[in-house]
C-alpha cells in the first residue's frame, strides 16, 4: 500500500457533472469513452479516477463545488446567472452524496471523521486496500453561486467546510486571477459570515489586493489550496514570498499545483506542450522545496494538485500519466535530502493538522 497522500484540491464533481466522466471507471475506460469528443481541450487526456486515487494512496482530498457566474462581457466562460451557478453546485453535491451512498467516497464533516478515516487508510487490510472509500472535505471554488447568507448556511449544513471567494476574472465577492482590485463590499460581508459559521478561507485565486484585505479581516482558518511560487514562475496566480510568510504566520498550508504553466516559466497555454519545456514531477518537487526553504521547515507545504481541473496530460508534468504518480514525489524529495518525517508532513500530516482545525468536533 502506498503512503497516505492528501490532495488539497480536486474538481471531482465538475468532471462528473460538466465533463460527464464516471470517475468510478478505470482511467483507460474514461479515456476511451472520450476518444471522439472535442468539446473540451483535455478529452481523452484525463489523469484522475477513483481507482487511480486508491492505487496512489490518495485516501483523502479536498473536493470542490465550482460554478462561475459569467455575466455579459465576462472574460471567462461560465453560467449566465448566479441562480444557475447555485443549481450546478447542488448537482455536484448530489453526485457526492450518491457516491457516498454506494460506498465510493465518504464525506468528512467532523474532526473525528477525518482522524478515523486517515487511520483506516494508514493500515488497511489486504482485502480492503483497493476498495476503501475516499474521504472528501468539500470546498467551494469561487463564491459567485452563494445567493444569500441563508444559502451559505444551507451549504454549511450540507457539509461545505471551506470557500475560496474568487476564481478567474471579476466576481460577485472578489476579483480573481487575471483581474485587479480588492474584495467587494459583499466579499467583506462574506468573510464575516464565513467566520460565524466556522468555514475556512482558501486564498487561492485572490488578487494581491484581496489577499491582504482578507488577512486583515478574517480571523478563522486559512489555506492556499493550490498556489505555487511566484519567484520561480512570475505570475499573479502565484504567491510571492511575503504572502507565503504571512500565511505561515497564521499556520496555514500552501498546496503545490501541477498545472504545467504554474511549474515552469514561458508556458503559452493552448500551444506549449510538456515535451517543449521538459516539465516534470521534479519541477513539482522544486516548488515544494522552495516553500520549505523560504519558511524554514516542511510544516507549511502540502499538495493541491488541481489535476483534471480543466486540463489533462496535455498541460501536466510529462512524466505523469495518472494521479497515482504523485507517489513519485517521495523519491524526488528524498533526493533533495528530505527526511521521512518531512515527507509525511508534506504528504498528509500538514493537511491533517489544517483540516482538523477547520472541521467541527
Amino acid at each position: 500500500m502506498s503512503r497516505l497522500l492528501i490532495d488539497g484540491h480536486l474538481d471531482l464533481a465538475m468532471n462528473a457533472i460538466e465533463w460527464n466522466r464516471d470517475l468510478t471507471w478505470p482511467l483507460e475506460a474514461i479515456r476511451r469513452s472520450e476518444c471522439d469528443l472535442q468539446d473540451k481541450v483535455d478529452r481523452g487526456a484525463g489523469v484522475v479516477s477513483l481507482p487511480e486515487m486508491r492505487r496512489g494512496g490518495l485516501g483523502i482530498c479536498v473536493a470542490t463545488w465550482i460554478a462561475r457566474y459569467s455575466f455579459e462581457g465576462h472574460p471567462q466562460p461560465g453560467w449566465r446567472s448566479p441562480e444557475i451557478a447555485w443549481a450546478i453546485t447542488q448537482a455536484q453535491l448530489a453526485w457526492y452524496r450518491a457516491l457516498e451512498e454506494n460506498g465510493e467516497i465518504r464525506i468528512l464533516k467532523t474532526r473525528h471523521d477525518l482522524e478515523a478515516h486517515a487511520e483506516l487508510w494508514r493500515s488497511p487490510s489486504d482485502q480492503s486496500a483497493g476498495e476503501l472509500p475516499i474521504g472528501i472535505v468539500m470546498s467551494l471554488e469561487g463564491a459567485d453561486s452563494i445567493l444569500s447568507w441563508r444559502h451559505l448556511e444551507r451549504a454549511a449544513e450540507s457539509g461545505l467546510r471551506a470557500i475560496g471567494p474568487a476564481h478567474y476574472g471579476p466576481g460577485v465577492y472578489s476579483p480573481g486571477t487575471g483581474s485587479e482590485g480588492g474584495l467587494t463590499l459583499k466579499g467583506k460581508e462574506l468573510l464575516a459570515e464565513m467566520q460565524k459559521l466556522g468555514l475556512a478561507l482558501d486564498v487561492t485565486h485572490l488578487t494581491d489586493e484581496a489577499f491582504w484585505e482578507a488577512l486583515e479581516l478574517f480571523f478563522g482558518f486559512f489555506w492556499a489550496s493550490h498556489r505555487n511560487c511566484r519567484w520561480l514562475v512570475d505570475d499573479q496566480r502565484q504567491l510571492d514570498k511575503d504572502q507565503m510568510r504571512a500565511l505561515a504566520d497564521r499556520d496555514a498550508v500552501i498546496g503545490t499545483a501541477l498545472d504545467a504553466w504554474m511549474l515552469v516559466p514561458g508556458w503559452d497555454r493552448g500551444k506549449t506542450k510538456p515535451e517543449d519545456t521538459g516539465v516534470s514531477l521534479s519541477h513539482v518537487a522544486d516548488h515544494i522545496d522552495a516553500v520549505c526553504q523560504l519558511l524554514g521547515s516542511s510544516r507549511y507545504s502540502v499538495i493541491g494538485s488541481d489535476l483534471d481541473g480543466g486540463f489533462g496530460k496535455e498541460q501536466a508534468p510529462g512524466d505523469l500519466d495518472s494521479i497515482a504518480d504523485l507517489q513519485q514525489l517521495e523519491r524526488l524529495l528524498r533526493a533533495k535530502g528530505y527526511s521521512d518525517q518531512d515527507i509525511e508532513a508534506v504528504f498528509s500530516a500538514n493537511w491533517l493538522r489544517c483540516l482538523g482545525k477547520a472541521l467541527p468536533e
